[in-house]
């Protein structure tokens, strides 16, 4: 149950929520236009150029599982401004940056910095509501994110053309400042004081084997990261899906945002509209069945015919929807198995996902990118794990509802009883 004091959320926390968490992903997109000139600026290799994104992904992974501890222990909003303001510093100094090494070590800052709000965010939701309310709520943020990677690689392809590559980095560096400037007047802070965990290394690592060594937790949060890297691959492919086998000129990224981000906000509008009516496992099992026709239509069309707009895109639409329309409902099953870590849980959750999308980046999306259906295949390939993990997540909490039906018994009230009945239910 949310604190008293935090039952209601703000009056447009979903907007500034939604800002926050569109942070990071807006980093990656707005630069993608940019790859051709940083590498002749910089003197670098196309491989050099793109490790740039390596080098953002592998740090933000790795501060993901940080953010939300911390936050845990020393409020959202002081973290939020913290890791904000060094962000948008991060971004004036690739700005400024005269060697590919300097690039590399300044997006590593700044993926140090960015994942902090999408993983704090999610603990906020958290702390205001519960049930519907949580899913409509997040719901709402992934609507309104979703806006911004679509403008995202049309604002750079456009800042490209006409004043360069550093005009980009120019503008991460205000519009995060603008960001800090907004937290700074209209975030509150949503857990009180007496709710606050301990930072203590021992608590902190019982808390992370605790979560990390939780295997519904680990099947939830693999469901999330295979699912969304069947679409990542084709953001991280796009100045090759894009402008080589589409030939679609650097301010034409919209074909491929456009699309997708039309597809996460119609699949949030129908989470949300879901909330409440559906119960989270009917609109999981609804959301992989949109997904699934997506990658057949995707394969089916790549057999079929060359590479070709709008058909080459369409099924990324298509895609999009399903996912975001299971996305809320997943990320309230990985949050809500700890109720009392939440911001710790959000960290883990988002490490998860943004190593797996670091690994996409430096090896799955490289190996793919040569065609259109490999990369539709890897699609597929993707979303089976996703299936995988979900259908074993939701044959364990089966097992795990008829745990109570094991203690109705005065004569089966022994633990090992109890656990041997649940491992091997009737049928």
């Amino acid at each position: 149950m949310a604190d008293s004091k935090t039952s209601s959320a703000p009056r447009g926390i979903a907007f500034m929520l939604a800002a926050l968490a569109a942070l990071g992903p807006f980093s990656i997109d707005t630069y993608l236009p940019s790859f051709h000139d940083i590498g002749a600026s910089l003197h670098a290799t196309p491989l050099q150029v793109q490790q740039t994104l390596t080098a953002y992904l592998l740090p933000f992974a790795l501060m993901t599982l940080w953010h939300g501890a911390i936050s845990d222990a020393l409020g959202r909003r002081r973290v939020i401004l913290v890791t904000v303001a060094l962000f948008a510093l991060a971004s004036a100094g690739c700005m400024l940056a005269t060697r590919i090494e300097h690039l590399w070590l300044l997006r590593a800052l700044q993926g140090m910095t960015g994942g902090a709000g999408i993983v704090i965010s999610r603990a906020i939701v958290r702390d205001l509501y519960d049930g519907p309310p949580a899913q409509r709520l997040i719901s709402q943020i992934t609507m309104m994110f979703a806006v911004a990677p679509a403008v995202a690689p049309v604002l750079g392809g456009w800042l490209q053309a006409w004043f360069g590559w550093r005009s980009v980095f120019a503008f991460l560096a205000l519009s995060s400042a603008a960001l800090w400037l907004a937290s700074w007047y209209l975030l509150p802070e949503t857990l009180p004081r007496h709710r606050r965990q301990s930072l203590h290394a021992g608590y902190l690592v019982r808390s992370y084997w605790q979560v990390l060594t939780s295997r519904p937790f680990l099947l939830v949060c693999g469901a999330l990261a295979f699912n969304f890297a069947a679409f990542f691959i084709y953001v991280l492919s796009a100045p090759v899906f894009l402008m080589h086998h589409l030939g679609v000129a650097a301010t034409g990224f919209l074909w491929l945002f456009g699309p997708a981000m039309g597809g996460l906000m119609i699949g949030a509008w129908l989470s949300g509209r879901c909330a409440g009516k559906l119960s989270l496992p009917r609109t999981i099992a609804a959301g992989y069945l949109v997904m699934g026709l997506a990658v057949v239509l995707n394969i089916g069309l790549n057999l079929a015919w060359p590479p070709a707009l709008p058909w080459s895109v369409l099924p990324i639409f298509v895609f999009t929807l399903g996912m975001s329309l299971a996305m809320p409902c997943l990320t309230l099953q990985a949050l809500d198995l700890f109720p009392e870590k939440r911001g710790l849980a959000a960290s883990c959750q988002g490490f998860l996902q943004a190593g797996f999308n670091a690994f996409a980046a430096a090896l799955i999306a490289p190996a793919l990118w040569g065609s259109t259906l490999s990369l539709a295949l890897g699609m597929g390939g993707l979303l089976l794990l996703g299936v995988f993990a979900t259908l074993i997540h939701q044959r364990r909490s089966v097992c795990c509802l008829i745990r109570p039906a094991c203690h109705r018994f005065p004569w089966q009230t022994a633990a090992g009883t109890a656990r041997r009945r649940c491992r091997r239910p009737s049928g």
